[in-house]
């Protein structure tokens, strides 16, 4: 009776909300051109416990983008320092990507599989 009534489809509004410790922008931020807040479509009935996103977040995993209430969890990731491309999202980025315009989340990945990436985010940061 309840199926499909905790779906999540459609364009969702996420909203990054948290820098990194040290201060850094997140890598999915600079990867989406700087934006404070981007649209991408949902198809899920997943998220994170309320319960544990503090500890979860103090432990290191950084909760870099939330839904528009700020209650979701939509962007989750390592600092690069830690990791070269740790990066998780509730959304389906391969949704809104074609061959010749990666989706910048799929984007990232090539360039930190190829060892390009921190150089790529240098010059868009500046």
């Amino acid at each position: 009776e309840t199926m499909g009534g905790t779906m999540r489809l459609g364009a969702r509004v996420t909203k990054f909300t948290h820098s990194h410790a040290n201060g850094d922008m997140p890598t999915l931020q600079i990867l989406y051109g700087k934006k404070n807040e981007v649209s991408e479509r949902h198809r899920h009935r997943y998220e994170v416990n309320p319960d544990k996103v503090d500890e979860i977040h103090n432990a290191g995993l950084l909760f870099v983008g939330r839904d528009e209430t700020g209650t979701r969890m939509e962007v989750a990731e390592l600092p690069r320092s830690e990791h070269p491309f740790y990066v998780g999202c509730q959304y389906h980025p391969e949704f809104q990507s074609r061959p010749l315009a990666p989706s910048p989340p799929f984007h990232g990945l090539v360039l930190a599989s190829c060892g390009m990436l921190d150089d790529y985010l240098e010059s868009k940061v500046d």
